[in-house]
């Protein structure tokens, strides 16, 4: 930890390796723990159309991919398909629900706070690129005093195509000012990793997130088990001739 501390501290001057290189960040299950508010929204849902509620556990697995996604798997893990004609109204109570509630019990994981500072001390440009809806991502930040340390924040509805789509990646560097060659993408899923791969920026990935397959498993280029790692992981990212051969 005091070497990670250090070379973070070196590149506070001028030149160093992390200044002017933009870092995009997932939001759920990268940035902050959103599962417990995610599936008290969904559970309410479920009760209001007679169905049972889910193990939270479960529903955990499914965050990630935004409202309506998460409402066709969790109707369906429930025994009941989501009926298409009746999604639109689902989507629109859960959404109100859920920002009703938006962080009551969702926390940012430990060390976000604290490594988000010395990423932007360093000279970093940090994003926020999630498959939320802008709206409710900027309330989610504002909530928990996360978004002053952003540049951009770009939902699924502000970017050209959703994750897996490398417009997502794309659009949120070009957000924050940045350039792709000097960019890294931090998420926890395989929709992070496809859309950063695509986009031919490297991609970092955390252990701690949410993700129904082992997260060694998504093609991660480096994989972290706690967030203050990120610093001297996406240095080794930026400074490899070769960051593909980092894969896992």
């Amino acid at each position: 930890m005091h070497a990670q501390n250090d070379i973070l501290q070196a590149n506070i001057l001028p030149g160093g390796i992390l200044d002017g290189a933009t870092i995009a960040f997932d939001l759920d299950g990268t940035l902050v723990d959103t599962a417990p508010d995610l599936v008290a929204s969904l559970n309410i849902i479920l009760r209001e159309e007679g169905l049972p509620p889910l193990p939270f556990d479960d529903v955990r697995k499914m965050v990630g991919r935004g409202a309506k996604a998460l409402l066709e798997r969790g109707f369906a893990a429930a025994g009941a398909p989501l009926d298409a004609g009746n999604a639109p109204a689902l989507v629109e109570r859960f959404i109100a629900l859920y920002l009703g509630r938006i962080a009551q019990e969702s926390a940012p994981f430990p060390g976000v706070v604290e490594t988000l500072v010395g990423l932007r001390a360093a000279g970093a440009r940090l994003a926020v690129c999630t498959n939320k809806l802008t709206h409710l991502s900027v309330a989610l930040l504002d909530a928990l005093d996360l978004t002053r340390h952003f540049d951009a924040v770009v939902g699924a509805d502000d970017a050209p195509a959703a994750k897996p789509d490398p417009r997502h990646v794309l659009a949120t560097i070009a957000a924050a000012g940045g350039d792709p060659a000097r960019a890294v993408m931090v998420g926890d899923s395989i929709n992070d990793a496809l859309s950063a791969k695509a986009a031919g920026v490297p991609v970092l990935l955390v252990s701690f997130g949410y993700t129904e397959a082992p997260v060694e498993t998504l093609g991660g280029d480096l994989l972290i088990d706690a967030f203050p790692d990120v610093p001297q992981a996406c240095i080794t990212l930026l400074t490899s001739c070769s960051p593909r051969s980092l894969g896992l």
